[in-house]
């Protein structure tokens, strides 16, 4: 137990931002290529200049990587959850470098750097009363996984059960209320591009969803709650938790075994990952769609893979749920793309998503829409990585030419529409769910599985 390890990630609101700042320094040339790329800017260069411009940006993509790596592992909260989305959905990292970000990030997916054996203990103590080696039978002062809000260590109950026990961060809430100050601070700052991006709206979702994820109470409540929704499925497995080994910042739960998401991709068949990948879909989406609770939260890290298309789901902090209203309008688009009735179509665009006929940017988004409804309208689909990268730049390739319209030098914002705040984290899902089904390609009859779901009404979890 005597290693030098910190005790807790940085939590002051400035030594925060000057880390992220500093950060910056390293990323922004890559976002400002990246967006030049995305918006044909580069066009002009000769074949040498591109040549020596790829040749410095590949050294200073490992570079940032790198850099990103370390500061985000060390601060967790809001920072790592960056990281780790960028480390496994496709499209978010710079374009032509997201490989090499994504190989350097994949690390903070589930093993980012723990804090000291001593600061798990602390927490432990405080919350149950005694040191874990009192409260256990076994404890391994190790942890074998550790993320953006806490670290996870084995231990055996003195009723001989196996279990994971995430002990949260000593100050991570402390860092991320403060992270969360700074994001309304620069929200504040953006003025009237801030009116016209609903920056405040989004920001508000995301400080609701993200203080939520510090309750581990409310996370085994969630647990509870999803283990009962998909009772009679039992390829989806959720961990039962301890309620008595639980607390607001303990949270102690069965333990499962399995392999990770990358060995499946490597090493399963094309029938076991097509299994798999279903199981998953039928996680997500009905929940979603049958119950109206959305897992915001679908990076590979919080998935267990059992055999036999059997998938064990972790980590339940970063959920929501819909009210049945707010379903139902999204159901109605879904339900009009696949009945082909455009004229309704086009209403519920309008009334559920705020989309403007008559602005330039109609036919963007209503054809983005329709792109990621693409799943539940064909008769088969195949998910594949390049599919999930077009599910985020396609609005960017779509957006390009009213951001910079033929003849004119000067860049314009174009419309964006103020949809609902629940859209903030159904985008994650959207996108981080199509990369991990490209990742297993995944090919399967999705409107066959979830066209029930879609027309029938929003029910309670039994």
């Amino acid at each position: 137990m005597g290693d030098k390890r910190k005790d807790s990630p940085p939590t002051s609101r400035f030594g925060r931002f000057a880390r992220l700042a500093a950060l910056s320094t390293k990323g922004i040339p890559l976002a400002l290529e990246g967006a030049k790329r995305a918006l044909g800017l580069d066009r002009d260069r000769s074949e040498d200049e591109q040549r020596r411009t790829d040749e410095r940006l590949a050294v200073d993509t490992r570079k940032a990587a790198e850099a990103m790596l370390k500061t985000l592992g060390e601060m967790k909260g809001l920072p790592l959850k960056l990281g780790q989305m960028m480390s496994y959905i496709d499209g978010i990292a710079p374009p032509g470098y997201e490989e090499k970000f994504k190989e350097i990030l994949k690390k903070l997916q589930d093993k980012a750097p723990p804090l000291s054996p001593e600061a798990a203990v602390q927490v432990v103590t405080e919350e149950l009363g005694a040191p874990p080696n009192q409260i256990f039978a076994e404890w391994d002062y190790e942890p074998f996984a550790a993320a953006s809000i806490g670290q996870v260590h084995r231990a055996v109950t003195k009723g001989g059960d196996v279990v994971a026990v995430k002990v949260q961060y000593p100050g991570i809430d402390k860092a991320i209320k403060n992270d969360l100050k700074s994001i309304h601070l620069l929200g504040g700052m953006l003025g009237p591009l801030g009116t016209k991006t609903h920056a405040k709206d989004t920001i508000a979702e995301l400080s609701e969803v993200f203080l939520s994820e510090l309750d581990y109470a409310r996370e085994a409540e969630m647990a509870d709650t999803f283990r009962r929704m998909h009772a009679a499925d039992p390829q989806i497995v959720i961990p039962r938790v301890h309620q008595s080994l639980s607390t607001a910042r303990v949270l102690t739960t069965e333990l499962l075994g399995g392999i990770g998401y990358d060995e499946v991709c490597a090493e399963a068949s094309e029938i076991e990952r097509t299994a798999t990948g279903l199981t998953v879909w039928r996680f997500m989406f009905g929940s979603l769609l049958k119950h109206g609770f959305l897992y915001a939260d679908p990076h590979p890290g919080n998935y267990r893979f059992l055999g036999d298309g059997r998938v064990g789901f972790l980590d339940f902090g970063c959920v929501k749920q819909i009210s049945s209203e707010r379903m139902e309008g999204v159901k109605r688009y879904m339900v009009a793309a696949m009945d082909e009735d455009w004229d309704e179509f086009d209403r519920a665009c309008v009334e559920e998503l705020n989309y403007k006929r008559d602005d330039p940017s109609w036919k963007v988004y209503r054809d983005y829409t329709i792109f990621l409804l693409d799943p539940i309208c064909m008769e088969e689909f195949r998910c594949s990585p390049e599919r999930a990268r077009q599910a985020v730049t396609h609005i960017a390739e779509g957006v390009k030419g009213l951001v910079l319209k033929e003849g004119e030098s000067i860049l314009t914002i174009p419309y964006i529409p103020k949809m609902p705040r629940e859209f903030v984290f159904m985008n994650r899902l959207q996108w981080g769910l199509a990369s991990v089904l490209g990742g297993l390609g995944t090919q399967a009859r999705f409107r066959d599985l979830t066209e029930p779901w879609i027309r029938g009404a929003t029910v309670p979890v039994p």
